[in-house]
């Protein structure tokens, strides 16, 4: 593990609480949910649909420990900015969320410093009480929701009531034993990581923080997840650049080797691409 002593600037108000929760876009809200509650622990936790009110989206909620994930999905097919981002991405997260205190304020300081708001704060309530939210857009088409509990008691948020159905088979599985959100990994394109590092210490004064951890796997493999196989060539790779390492242990030079790995076989499968101005996809 590398980490970085120098914090940055101290903001002058608001603060990052924690991570609250992601959210899926996905093409099956409710087939996803049960996925992660039967492959990775998860349990059902909230809801959002039909039968709350909600007549646009679906979103089921599901929770391990301090881990909430809520997977959406668009309940007509008109819905055109969802529909588009599972053409351009598939099933993945659109939406890092934190927890936060003086929203107002941190919106305001991001703007100041160049980031976009893609929703200004607004205030949704229910009998439970308030919640504060604001959208900043980050990296790709990803977004931060920063959430600010205005006292509120409720289950999740405003407009999310108890699940329809909780299945009793769960109790039944091993537990999967994963605790909280460590850190979330932005995939960035040749040469961009460093720009988008800087807009978080810009835009939202974060500071640079480095953390590896690889735990809790046996028990996923025994609930039946499947693990994405590495190709031999990484382990290739990851010889020739250990051997000029001056630093042992996984650092950005063996994710490097990881993703170089993966695109090497990709390519012996024919499924690499070249995305063209124009958004088009050749094959290589």
């Amino acid at each position: 593990m590398t980490t970085y002593t120098d914090k940055g600037e101290k903001p002058e108000r608001g603060q990052f609480l924690h991570f609250h929760s992601l959210t899926f876009w996905v093409g099956n809200a409710k087939q996803a949910a049960s996925f992660y509650c039967n492959k990775m622990g998860f349990e059902e936790f909230a809801y959002r649909g039909l039968e709350t009110g909600s007549r646009e989206v679906a979103s089921h909620v599901v929770k391990q420990d301090k881990i909430i994930f809520v997977f959406s999905s668009a309940l007509n097919p008109g819905n055109q900015e969802m529909g588009e981002h599972l053409v351009k991405h598939g099933d993945g997260v659109k939406d890092i969320a934190f927890e936060v205190e003086d929203c107002d304020f941190i919106v305001q300081k991001a703007r100041e410093r160049g980031a976009k708001i893609v929703k200004e704060p607004w205030i949704e309530e229910d009998k439970y009480g308030k919640v504060k939210f604001a959208i900043v857009q980050t990296y790709g088409d990803t977004t931060h929701t920063l959430i600010e509990k205005l006292n509120y008691k409720g289950l999740f948020l405003p407009g999310f009531e108890s699940p329809l159905f909780k299945d009793p088979l769960l109790k039944k599985l091993p537990p999967a034993k994963l605790n909280f959100i460590d850190h979330v990994v932005g995939n960035q394109p040749d040469q961009e990581m460093v720009p988008v590092a800087e807009w978080y210490q810009r835009s939202l004064l974060f500071h640079r923080f480095w953390s590896v951890d690889d735990k809790q796997i046996t028990n996923l493999k025994e609930r039946g997840l499947e693990f994405m196989s590495v190709p031999s060539t990484y382990y290739q790779q990851l010889r020739e650049r250990l051997k000029s390492a001056k630093i042992k242990g996984f650092g950005a030079g063996n994710f490097k080797s990881l993703f170089e790995a993966i695109e090497a076989d990709q390519d012996a499968r024919g499924n690499l691409t070249i995305l063209t101005p124009n958004g088009e996809s050749n094959v290589m």
